[in-house]
């Protein structure tokens, strides 16, 4: 087990968490090592899909017993996924077991569910089978609890009709609302809540940046990416080609909100104070290249020895990113958003 950074004055944080199916244990490993450090606060959490999921769970269990509640519900939070998990048909085909391979894309259930989603709505295929990991957060989080939880919460999920995101604070989240960040419309009906219609954050915010920045004290945001803003060569199955559609949506908004954080900061004016918090923002990416290698369909698999490398690639990723970036934090950006603002 790797020892805690030297300490250092306290230093008030955000977190940015993206979705991505189980690729959400990556997100774990870096949550978990990040609480080891007694020198970073979070103040607030902005999460979408098992980003969400991830900053429920997270605030829940801080709120019971500090740093290492958080860590202990975390774990509780993504063994009953696997547990849940066991009862899918989605598991490996033979030969990637054998292989040592972790995509889906040989199994014949996941083969079958992709093609059917290709020509059936989830209102077409109506089979009344509940989303298991509802039961799951409603073992991991007590909601009524989570409501006066000190680390803000900020869950995305996309109004169905306007297309605009909805933003669920403390108050507001739910089991509800956390299914609603994680619903794919190819997959599960849209979750009505209060009259309206949601469906997966990622389309209007993966996750939203805003809040951090309006509702927050703190300068520095940890963005824990997820899904690849660059990716080599040209996709050229139809598989591949789908995947990067959606890691170039899911990626769409969040680039769109940086860059315009971007602007702001050239153009703040350090003598008001609102503007001033804008001015002073830093952003910080932690990243993994072997979320490059994985296929979309392996979003799917929650076998409990996939969960565990994808949580202690996180770790190592968060432990890279403190190694090389942690005297940054406090003092300047790690992330340089200008880049992000260039155009082909």
């Amino acid at each position: 087990m790797r020892r805690p950074h030297a300490a250092r004055e306290p230093l008030l944080i955000d977190l940015a968490l993206q979705g991505g199916g189980s690729h959400g244990a990556f997100t774990w490993g870096v949550l978990d090592r990040l609480l080891e450090e007694e020198w970073l606060t979070i103040e607030a959490i902005s999460g979408t899909s098992a980003g969400a999921m991830n900053a429920a769970v997270m605030a829940y269990g801080h709120m019971q017993g500090g740093a290492a509640g958080a860590r202990a519900a975390l774990e509780a939070f993504w063994k009953r996924v696997s547990r849940a998990a066991a009862f899918s048909p989605l598991k490996r085909g033979p030969l990637d077991v054998l292989l040592g391979r972790w995509s889906l894309d040989n199994s014949p259930a996941y083969v079958a569910m992709d093609l059917a989603t290709r020509v059936f709505s989830p209102y077409d295929l109506d089979l009344g089978m509940p989303n298991p990991l509802a039961s799951v957060l409603a073992e991991t989080i007590d909601f009524d609890a989570l409501h006066a939880a000190p680390i803000k919460l900020f869950i995305t999920a996309t109004n169905v009709h306007t297309g605009r995101p909805r933003v669920f604070r403390n108050a507001d989240v739910s089991p509800a609302a956390l299914m609603a960040s994680a619903c794919l419309p190819f997959m599960f009906q849209a979750v009505e809540i209060d009259g309206q219609a949601y469906w997966d954050g990622g389309y209007s915010g993966n996750p939203t940046m805003t809040p951090l920045i309006n509702e927050c004290c703190s300068d520095d945001t940890i963005i824990v990416g997820i899904n690849p803003v660059e990716r080599p060569g040209i996709p050229k199955s139809a598989r591949d080609i789908l995947n990067r559609l959606n890691e170039v949506a899911f990626n769409a908004v969040l680039l769109k909100e940086l860059q315009m954080m971007a602007l702001l900061r050239d153009v703040a004016d350090p003598g008001n104070e609102k503007m001033k918090h804008w001015a002073q923002m830093r952003v910080h990416l932690v990243q993994s290249d072997l979320l490059l290698t994985l296929g979309a369909s392996s979003k799917l698999n929650a076998e409990w020895e996939f969960l565990c490398l994808l949580r202690d690639e996180g770790r190592a990723a968060a432990e890279a990113f403190l190694s090389e970036h942690g005297p940054a934090l406090g003092k300047r950006s790690t992330l340089p958003i200008e880049y992000l603002m260039k155009t082909d």
